[in-house]
C-alpha cells in the first residue's frame, strides 16, 4: 500500500472528546482534513458547535455534540447521535480532561495553590470523575460500534509527560517566589490514561481494535514569560511545543500507518523525558 494511502481516513468517522480545547480542537481538524467525518465533543455547547461550524465552512464533515462524559446517559446519546449521522464510528480520540486549576480563593485561605497537604477533596473527585471515570465510560460506549462492524478500530488517549514523571514544582517559581504547584490529580490521573490503554489494548487481542496513548509535551498557549523559560530549559529542543505539533502524531496512531501497534506510548515531548 502506498505509504499516503496509509494516513487517508476517506469513509471513517471519529470521535474526538474535548473536541473545542487547545488540542482537541487540533486533533479534529487534523482528522477531518485526512479525510475523516468528524464529531466535535465537548461540554461546551457553543464551542464544540464553533469549532464544528468552521470545519464545515472549510468543506470538511463535521458534526457538534455537546456532551457531558461524566453522565452514561449523555454519553449514550452522543454515540448514538454519531452513528446515525456517520453511520459508523471508527476513531475514538479520548482528549477531555480537566486542566490544573488552581482554587481562586486558595491564597486568601493562606494556602499555596495546588499544595498536596491542602488540596481540597471536591477538587480531586471532580478530576477523577472527568480524566478516568468520563474516559472510561466515553470508550465503554464507543467500542460497541466497532466491535458491531467487524471487531476494528482505533482509540487513541491523551496522557502527559506528567503521567509518565513527577512534576518539577520548580518551574512554578517566579522572581524567586512560589505562584504554584502542578496538583497532584493530574499525575494520578494521567497515569491512570497509561494503564487503562494497556488494559484495554490487551482485553481487544484478537480483534483489530488497537489502543494506543499519545503523550504530548508542555504546549506553548499565551504561557507568562517566566514560565516558558523555566519549561523551555528543561527540554533538549529548549522549546515548549506549538499547537499543530501532536498532529502528525495523532494521525499517525488513528489511521493504518501504525497498524501493528496497540498498548504503546507515543512520547512527543521536546526531549523532556529523555534527559
Amino acid at each position: 500500500m502506498h505509504i499516503q494511502k496509509k494516513f487517508d481516513l476517506t469513509g471513517r468517522a471519529a470521535v474526538v472528546t474535548g473536541g473545542a480545547g487547545l488540542l482537541g480542537a487540533e486533533f479534529c481538524r487534523t482528522l477531518a482534513e485526512a479525510g475523516a467525518s468528524v464529531a466535535v465533543v465537548d461540554l461546551n455547547a457553543s464551542a464544540s458547535q464553533g469549532t464544528a461550524d468552521a470545519l464545515t465552512k472549510n468543506g470538511y464533515h463535521a458534526l457538534a455534540v455537546p456532551t457531558d462524559i461524566t453522565q452514561p446517559d449523555s454519553v449514550r446519546a452522543m454515540v448514538e447521535k454519531v452513528t446515525s449521522t456517520f453511520g459508523r464510528l471508527d476513531i475514538l480520540v479520548n482528549s477531555a480532561a480537566l486542566d490544573p486549576k488552581f482554587d481562586p480563593d486558595a491564597v486568601k485561605k493562606g494556602i499555596t495553590p495546588g499544595a498536596f497537604e491542602d488540596y481540597p477533596l471536591d477538587q480531586w473527585n471532580a478530576a477523577l470523575n472527568v480524566n478516568l471515570t468520563g474516559m472510561f465510560l466515553v470508550t465503554q460506549a464507543c467500542v460497541q460500534p466497532m466491535l458491531a462492524q467487524g471487531k476494528k478500530g482505533s482509540i487513541v488517549n491523551i496522557c502527559s509527560t506528567y503521567g509518565l514523571n513527577g512534576p518539577d514544582q520548580r518551574i512554578y517559581i517566579k522572581d524567586g517566589q512560589r505562584v504554584a504547584f502542578k496538583p497532584v490529580y493530574y499525575t494520578v490521573t494521567k497515569a491512570g490514561v497509561l494503564g487503562f490503554t494497556k488494559y484495554l489494548a490487551a482485553y481487544y487481542a484478537g480483534t483489530e481494535i488497537r489502543v494506543n496513548a499519545l503523550t504530548p509535551g508542555g504546549i506553548f498557549n499565551n504561557h507568562e514569560d517566566y514560565f516558558v523559560r523555566n519549561y523551555s530549559a528543561k527540554t533538549i529542543l529548549g522549546r515548549m511545543a506549538n499547537k499543530d505539533e501532536m498532529n502528525g502524531a495523532l494521525l499517525f496512531l488513528a489511521s493504518d500507518a501504525s497498524s501493528y501497534m496497540t498498548g504503546s506510548n507515543l512520547v512527543v515531548d521536546g526531549g523532556w523525558t529523555s534527559w
